[in-house]
């Protein structure tokens, strides 16, 4: 079993073509490739899910849906999900096992022009992705040509309806207005990008925590804050314009912000051929801190449960029938002052 990179509440499992079909698998000149199939027990969240990468299948970059089937699992109705198989494995952990083959600046271009071609994609399909994060971006194979994707439409929703205003993110790469209490639209996915980028060219993020919680106040902060720097030795050689794009995308207000049409024009992504071919620390860093990068991906994964409030399911209890232990208190110091307000006018 093997599941890299997608929803962790799904059951993963490879298969191939052939496995869903009832006639002979040589008749099926697919059945060579493999496929993945991802088991949600149905709710409308998932369906939300499931609709959503399904509008955007087939787009540039983003893993594509092949089929999806109601079943039963366990007595509970389930939605089977069958996906291209993402053998190449996440983007990082490619960047990892270069080992002394070099990193460039113009390779890290030609990312981010490709994972910014998949939010193009869902932006002008009204969708926001909520959670563009390191282990959401996979190859397509472990060969040199594979193509790199994005997944996991567990957090995506429609910008049409209301500006977002469900803080659901991963703490790194969260935009600095989901940590507090202002709505949120497609720029939290502009300031993903900003953070992959900055990771991309020197090997750690821009934000960290000193208390080794996934997010902690003084992290928090500095998100609120814009407060990033570019350290040497690691960005001693990095372009000016990398530099300024990555400050165009880490604004803190979201509004001073770059679309996402105005980062594929920027030189740096629409030009990335004459991109200076500057050897990065990217792929030394990442080695020397693998067994952190893993903690860090592990502690984000925890803080998610909890991190996450959908404010369209929160229901606010009416103050006149609730039995909240210090509401009760203040009502009956209120009505004690009351009375005595009255006694006093009455005299």
């Amino acid at each position: 079993m093997m599941a890299m990179g997608l929803p962790q509440k799904g059951c993963v499992v490879h298969l191939k073509p052939c496995e869903l079909q009832t006639g002979p698998a040589q008749q099926n000149p697919e059945c060579h490739r493999k496929e993945v199939k991802l088991l949600l027990y149905d709710s409308p969240k998932a369906r939300q899910e499931v609709d959503h990468h399904w509008q955007a299948s087939g787009g540039p970059h983003i893993v594509r849906i092949l089929d999806v089937y109601e079943n039963m699992h366990h007595s509970k109705r389930c939605l089977l999900i069958v996906m291209e198989c993402m053998e190449g494995g996440e983007l990082f952990s490619r960047i990892q096992e270069r080992g002394d083959q070099a990193f460039t600046e113009r390779e890290a271009a030609e990312i981010m022009r490709d994972i910014g071609t998949a939010i193009q994609f869902l932006h002008s399909q009204n969708i926001a992705h909520r959670d563009v994060k390191p282990e959401n971006l996979l190859y397509t194979s472990k060969e040199k040509d594979a193509v790199l994707k994005l997944t996991d439409f567990g957090f995506a929703k429609e910008t049409t309806q209301n500006a977002l205003q469900t803080p659901c993110y991963t703490p790194y790469y969260v935009a600095p207005e989901v940590l507090g209490p202002e709505k949120y639209d497609k720029s939290c996915d502009m300031w993903s990008l900003g953070v992959i980028m900055y990771i991309l060219l020197c090997g750690f993020p821009p934000f960290y925590s000193n208390t080794g919680q996934a997010i902690s106040p003084g992290m928090k902060r500095r998100i609120r804050l814009g407060q990033y720097g570019f350290p040497n030795p690691e960005w001693s050689e990095v372009s000016e314009d990398a530099k300024q794009l990555i400050r165009l995308l880490l604004k803190t207000d979201p509004t001073e912000r770059l679309t996402i049409t105005q980062f594929m024009n920027h030189p740096w992504i629409n030009q990335s051929m004459v991109v200076p071919q500057t050897p990065l620390h990217t792929a030394r860093v990442l080695q020397e801190d693998k067994d952190h990068w893993d903690e860090v991906k592990e502690e984000m994964t925890s803080a998610l449960a909890t991190m996450r409030v959908d404010y369209d399911q929160v229901k606010i209890k009416d103050l006149k029938t609730s039995n909240n232990r210090l509401l009760n208190k203040r009502r009956k110091k209120q009505g004690g002052s009351s009375s005595a307000s009255q006694g006093c006018n009455n005299q």
